[in-house]
């Protein structure tokens, strides 16, 4: 199998790290280079916790790198905002975007999807990286055809940025794809502080919690008469992320259209 050359970009995050980690121990991975808003033209290897990775030049300028390196697919894991233009300029640059960044729009979705069409290549954008995390938003959208009543509570470290969580947002997309809308609750129901009752999607409501010591957690309750039903999914570290990662670089070689979630290249 020939090596699938590899950009990651925010390496130095959580999440980055631990991708570096997957890309230098996989022996089809190559990596080729990194961007990152500091350390502009250093090798990695001068970078600090990656002293034993040489011969990765790390680039500030997405525009640069693709011009200088020959790269197969680029993993971002950086900011909604950063990662949108970083996959719009890796498929004007043929290379095939696998992105792990939350908080895309739909007009943002729609974008990549028209350009990857144009260029006829692959591009992943995947809300969860986790096997758990997406085996339970399918479990959640089978039972949302038998319980009509469904909350979703989404609980992160306090450093994430956009709530709810794109977890959360995709479960609540795939839940009513098969739920005929409802607005639950009490008709007169009446919020005494605003925001208790979460945001809304289609009439169910959506929790997200922020404390430190958690990672990425998420509860869907459905309730019905005399009966509760709760799916839930809790990542414990970053490198539980990573076989997702692993699948989604693999898949998005053999594919030349967007996929949006990880549920849609899964057996």
């Amino acid at each position: 199998m020939n090596s699938i050359k590899i950009i990651i970009a925010g390496p130095r995050g959580r999440m980055g790290s631990e991708a570096v980690k997957l890309v230098t121990n996989t022996g089809h991975f190559e990596l080729v280079a990194t961007i990152d808003h500091k350390n502009d033209g250093m090798m990695l290897s001068d970078v600090e916790g990656f002293q034993s990775i040489p011969n990765v030049p790390v680039y500030s300028d997405i525009e640069k790198c693709l011009l200088d390196i020959e790269a197969d697919v680029l993993i971002d894991l950086t900011t909604p905002e950063v990662g949108m233009y970083h996959a719009k300029t890796a498929l004007e640059h043929n290379v095939r975007p696998v992105v792990g960044t939350t908080g895309f729009t739909k007009q943002d979705l729609e974008e990549l999807e028209k350009l990857c069409f144009e260029k006829e290549l692959g591009c992943i954008i995947a809300p969860n990286f986790a096997v758990g995390a997406v085996l339970m938003m399918k479990f959640s959208q089978m039972a949302a055809k038998y319980f009509a009543d469904v909350e979703i509570i989404e609980m992160h470290h306090d450093q994430k940025l956009d709530a709810p969580s794109g977890t959360a947002v995709k479960t609540a997309e795939m839940i009513s794809a098969v739920r005929e809308s409802k607005k639950q609750g009490h008709p007169n129901e009446k919020e005494t502080i605003t925001g208790a009752r979460g945001g809304e999607y289609d009439g169910m409501h959506i929790h997200s919690v922020r404390l430190p010591g958690l990672i990425a957690h998420q509860q869907v309750l459905f309730g019905s008469d005399g009966q509760t039903l709760t799916i839930r999914h809790d990542s414990y570290n970053r490198g539980s992320f990573m076989s997702g990662v692993k699948v989604a670089v693999e898949t998005v070689m053999k594919n030349n259209t967007f996929v949006y979630g990880l549920e849609n290249i899964l057996d």
